[in-house]
C-alpha cells in the first residue's frame, strides 16, 4: 500500500527499447506538495521516466504507485518541451481543450479558462492566436492549460529550455508562484544545475544511459525564492554540490 505521505512512488522501474536500455532500477518517492527536479545528461532517460509516471509509457519492469486518487483522470498534468498549442484555435480554446475531454460544461470551462489565464498574467489574451504570442507567452498558455485541469501532480519536461535567459528566469519565478498557489506536487526535468537548484526542494541526479539515480540531494534554501538568491553564497554552494554530484554521475 502506498504511504499517505507519498504522492507518487517509483519502484524498481526499468525501460528497455529496441535500441537499448534507457532506465535501470529507478526507485523514487515524492511527497505531496514537493518540488523535485530530475537532472542529468541528454539521453539519460529523464523524459522517459516522466512519461512512465504520466502513464504515457509502460515500464519494462517495476511499477509506479500513487496515493489514493493521485492518478485519477485529470489529477496528473504534463507540460512538454514545446507549448504544443493548436495553431487553428485561439488561446481560450487551447486552454479549454482538456476540459472538454474531461466532460466539463461550457460554463465551467469558461470560468476555469479565464481563472487560469489570469493566474499566468494572460487575462487579456483569450482571443489571441498562438502565432501572435512570443515563445514565453505560448509557454504560459501551456501552463494555463494544465492549471485549468486543477491537477495534483504536475510533470514538466524541460519547458523553458528553448527560451532566452531573461524569459526563463521570469517563468521560473512564475512557476514557483503557481506551485505555492496550487499546492502541486512537481517533477521537473532539466539539464541546468542552476535552474534545478533555484526551483527545487530536492535534485535527483541521474547517470548517463541507462539512467540510474546517482544522487538525491536536498536543497536547503528558503522559500520564497527571489532574484537576489541567484547571487547569494548559499545558492552558489548548493550549485557547487549539485554540480559535483552531476560530475560524479557522469564519471560513474
Amino acid at each position: 500500500m502506498t504511504s499517505v505521505e507519498t504522492h507518487v512512488q517509483v519502484e524498481g522501474v526499468s525501460m528497455l527499447f529496441r535500441n537499448g536500455r534507457a532506465l535501470e532500477g529507478i526507485d523514487l518517492a515524492v511527497a505531496p506538495g514537493e518540488f523535485v527536479s530530475l537532472l542529468g545528461p541528454s539521453g539519460c532517460g529523464k523524459s522517459t521516466l516522466l512519461k512512465i509516471v504520466a502513464g504515457l509509457l509502460a515500464p519494462s519492469a517495476g511499477r509506479v504507485r500513487f496515493a489514493p486518487g493521485g492518478d485519477a483522470r485529470g489529477a496528473v498534468g504534463f507540460v512538454f518541451q514545446e507549448p504544443t498549442l493548436l495553431p487553428w484555435a485561439d488561446v481560450a480554446h487551447n486552454v479549454a481543450l482538456p476540459l472538454r475531454l474531461l466532460g466539463l460544461s461550457r460554463g465551467e470551462r469558461r470560468a476555469r479558462v479565464q481563472a487560469a489565464l489570469e493566474l499566468v498574467d494572460l487575462g487579456g489574451f483569450a482571443q489571441a492566436w498562438p502565432r501572435e504570442l512570443s515563445g514565453g507567452m505560448q509557454m504560459r498558455v501551456s501552463l494555463a492549460r494544465v492549471l485549468a485541469q486543477r491537477p495534483r501532480l504536475l510533470l514538466l519536461d524541460e519547458p523553458f529550455a528553448a527560451l532566452d535567459e531573461i524569459t526563463r528566469f521570469k517563468l521560473n519565478d512564475d512557476l514557483l508562484r503557481l506551485w505555492r498557489h496550487a499546492g502541486w506536487t512537481i517533477l521537473f526535468v532539466t539539464h541546468s544545475v542552476f535552474e534545478s537548484v533555484y526551483l527545487s526542494q530536492r535534485v535527483v541526479v541521474m547517470t548517463p544511459r541507462p539512467g540510474r539515480i546517482a544522487a538525491d540531494l536536498s536543497i536547503a534554501l528558503p522559500h520564497p525564492r527571489c532574484a537576489e538568491m541567484r547571487t547569494s553564497a548559499p545558492y552558489a554552494e548548493c550549485c557547487r554540490t549539485v554540480s559535483e554530484g552531476l560530475s560524479a554521475a557522469m564519471a560513474a
